[in-house]
């Protein structure tokens, strides 16, 4: 039986999962800033309680992103500590992926291709459309940065069926999604992620540690004091 230790702290939440031979252990507790504090003592808590150490561990498996621009860095440099010290291998886990995953169980059964969409703040959002098929997830579309108005372009007039995501109630009357099938909130980021890093285990996606990079859709998230006087400008404002 395989031990994996997940870690994500893409959103505003810090999500550890636990796989041991005997059961899933988890906790889900306040990320942002405190993320960086908390993981260390919260994975060893979840060790302690599994009756394992950090050698036994099969891999380390971490919420690649896109997300949280401090939250990513924070899970990725963690991982790729214990990982070095531990000589484990890592998993990278889609940090949308995670999402589709958890609409999943709580749907029992999704034979359609999922959107997840993520609130990006300074309106835009997190998009990549999923499709479960014969035990693991395909992506269709890449996670990627889009206004309300480019997503709506890329949808070519047809919503999508399946959706879920932290930017569905935000965004609602924007995107028009009409009776598609909604979860716009998470049962259980922990029990998602636990699920995901088993999956890619099974499917062999280990990478070196050295590998274990976050994934940034956002290049760029401050204007310069040029570009934002020409905004001002043509929306009429002052400087």
């Amino acid at each position: 039986m395989i031990s994996l230790l997940a870690i994500d702290s893409s959103t505003e939440a810090l999500v550890l999962a636990l796989s041991a031979p005997s059961e899933r252990f988890f906790f889900e507790g306040e990320g942002g800033a405190k993320a960086s504090a908390e993981i260390l003592p919260q994975v060893q808590g979840l060790l302690s309680r599994a009756g394992l150490c950090g050698e036994q561990l099969d891999a380390i498996a971490y919420g690649r992103g896109p997300g949280a621009f401090t939250g990513l860095r924070t899970a990725c440099a963690v991982t790729q500590g214990l990982a070095f010290g531990w000589n484990k291998p890592v998993l990278a886990i889609d940090s949308l992926m995670l999402v589709a995953e958890d609409a999943r169980q709580q749907a029992g059964q999704l034979d359609e291709p999922i959107w997840v969409l993520m609130d990006a703040r300074m309106n835009e959002i997190y998009a990549a459309c999923y499709q479960w098929s014969q035990g693991r997830w395909q992506v269709l579309d890449a996670p990627a940065l889009y206004s309300p108005e480019a997503l709506k372009a890329r949808w070519q007039g047809q919503a999508p069926r399946a959706v879920c995501g932290s930017a569905l109630l935000p965004f609602a009357a924007q995107l028009a999604l009409g009776d598609a099938a909604a979860w716009p909130q998470c049962r259980s980021r922990a029990v998602a992620l636990a699920a995901l890093a088993e999956q890619a285990w099974a499917a062999g996606e280990l990478l070196d540690a050295a590998e274990a990079m976050p994934v940034y859709v956002r290049d760029k998230v401050a204007l310069t004091t040029a570009e934002r006087a020409a905004l001002a400008a043509a929306q009429g404002a002052p400087t």
